[in-house]
């Protein structure tokens, strides 16, 4: 290569050149930065579009709350952005015991496992009533989470809950109440419906299940089965938790 001295004509012509090359690079690296904080305020600016995730997740031996799962999960599916997933807790009993209890055999709905919770942007817990208590069934799941309570992977998490109980007085409130101590622990957000039902919280002419705490029903003898009425307070709990559940992602 010739080298040319700096007072040579093509020296400078060289120079000049490179100038306009290094001049050139710099203008269009100046605007990728440009376009680059461009996006990023346009991200800022555009509401996060991101799928809130509802976990519905439930014990039922006799399908009385599984009917209210299936309510509630339609409730929370109808709430654009929102995704509802059913889960079942796994059972305690055998087959045998269930057998002699007259259980039906149980549906296809997947079993979660404690470590699958944290997945969740928002819970909602169903159960039948023991004396007034959870079931023992779900109360032994809850029981496995002690790993997620040590490293609070579910604090901040909204939670609802819904039940059912044999009678008008055998639970109805004192189920979802003593039920909200397991939410305290794990630092969640407890989400009741309140009387947002409306009207429907004031039914006096038939028997229905259900409070301020969640949506309820009773099972009876186990021939009872969900009314319309209570069916249509599991689809509003779901929407209305759905709802909250997406406006506290949002904010974050």
């Amino acid at each position: 290569m010739t080298a040319y001295h700096p007072g040579h004509a093509l020296y400078k012509q060289t120079t000049l050149v490179n100038v306009f090359i290094h001049l050139h690079q710099y203008q269009h690296l100046v605007l990728v930065l440009i376009e680059r904080e461009r996006e990023k305020e346009k991200e800022k600016a555009t509401p996060s579009m991101a799928t809130t995730k509802v976990y519905i997740v439930y014990y039922s031996m006799y399908g009385h709350v599984e009917k209210l799962a299936e309510e509630i999960k339609k409730g929370a599916a109808s709430v654009e952005g929102v995704e509802a997933t059913l889960w079942q807790v796994p059972e305690t009993l055998s087959e045998e015991v269930l057998g002699k209890m007259g259980a039906p055999p149980k549906s296809d709905v997947p079993i979660i496992s404690p470590n699958e919770l944290p997945e969740a942007d928002g819970l909602l817990f169903g159960f039948p009533t023991r004396f007034g208590l959870m079931a023992a069934q779900f109360k032994a799941f809850l029981d496995a989470t002690g790993g997620l309570w040590r490293t609070q992977a579910l604090a901040g998490k909204p939670a609802g809950i819904f039940y059912s109980t044999g009678s008008q007085g055998g639970g109805q409130e004192t189920t979802p109440l003593t039920s909200i101590t397991q939410l305290v622990h794990h630092g969640m957000v407890f989400v009741p419906i309140g009387y947002t039902f409306g009207a429907g919280m004031f039914e006096m002419e038939k028997v229905k299940g259900g409070s301020p705490y969640g949506a309820g029903t009773f099972a009876g003898d186990g021939s009872r089965q969900p009314t319309d009425l209570e069916l249509a307070q599991a689809f509003h709990q779901g929407k209305y938790f759905a709802s909250i559940a997406k406006k506290l992602k949002g904010s974050q």
